[in-house]
């Protein structure tokens, strides 16, 4: 005997009920959560001019070498801004510390006695309890009250694959795929949304969901890891005095014989053979 598809028909209560107040609910828990994240965090502490000098220092080196293949600075000035840079690397004076004393490496500064590193990640746990805690709630709002409910019928067809992600919470093998759960309405929303959120919030928003799943708790709220510690500048200084000396032989000024290619541009000048 063969079993013929069964057509479900869906009270428009389920609709206005349940299927509107959870999307509702999680839109404006989303929204919420960006403001209670923008709330909590704490203002950029201000650094030190020996601090930002340091920084300032390796990206001038590395803004020199991005631009040796096609420089515009003729080889006489590069060689001797390279070499300045160079030996200013070797001696530790754009260190914020001064120069390294003695001949000794310097310990890595330990992170958990570091107070900024510390305020990052109270900071970053701030935003994770934030981020986890209400979809924790809503997770459980949806199974206690609304667990088992078939809330829409999706208008494209899909494969069977599709069934254990679409009807979680109803064990009902005969059950067309595009029939959706509840529960997972909730996951579908959980992913969904980061599209309006964009609209609603901006890109730099913190409603977005799909980074509750790869965060580190640890993690400071603008993106700096707060176990990772400060950078160790002396040994980068070092590294990036290697690239300058390597660069210095790749360098190309754009301004080479530039007069006769002028010339020979407009027809000035006999062309090259």
């Amino acid at each position: 005997m063969s079993s013929l598809p069964v057509s479900l028909y869906l009270d428009p209560q389920i609709r206005d009920w349940v299927l509107f107040p959870i999307t509702l609910v999680m839109i404006l828990v989303g929204i919420l959560r960006h403001y209670v994240v923008v709330l909590l965090q704490s203002a950029p502490k201000v650094q030190t001019r020996a601090a930002i000098r340091e920084q300032r220092a390796l990206a001038r080196s590395q803004i020199l070498r991005a631009t040796a293949a096609h420089s515009p600075i003729p080889p006489v000035y590069y060689t001797s801004i390279s070499q300045h840079l160079a030996a200013a690397y070797t001696a530790g004076t754009y260190l914020k510390d001064g120069p390294p004393k003695g001949d000794a490496p310097s310990a890595p500064p330990n992170p958990i006695t570091d107070p900024a590193a510390m305020d990052g990640m109270m900071a970053g746990m701030k935003t994770q309890m934030v981020m986890m805690v209400p979809q924790m709630v809503i997770m459980g709002w949806i199974n206690f009250f609304f667990q088992g409910f078939v809330l829409i019928k999706l208008p494209f067809p899909l494969t069977l694959g599709f069934k254990s992600m679409l009807q979680r919470g109803i064990e009902t093998p005969d059950m067309d795929v595009r029939w959706v759960s509840s529960l997972s309405w909730y996951f579908l929303n959980f992913f969904g949304l980061n599209g309006l959120y964009r609209i609603l919030l901006g890109s730099d928003n913190s409603a977005d969901s799909s980074r509750d799943m790869t965060a580190s708790p640890f993690a400071a709220p603008g993106g700096a890891a707060g176990v990772a510690g400060p950078q160790d500048f002396n040994k980068l200084f070092k590294a990036e005095k290697d690239n300058l000396e390597f660069s210095e032989g790749l360098h190309n000024w754009v301004g080479q014989d530039v007069e006769n290619r002028v010339l020979r541009k407009y027809g000035k000048l006999a062309p090259a053979y």
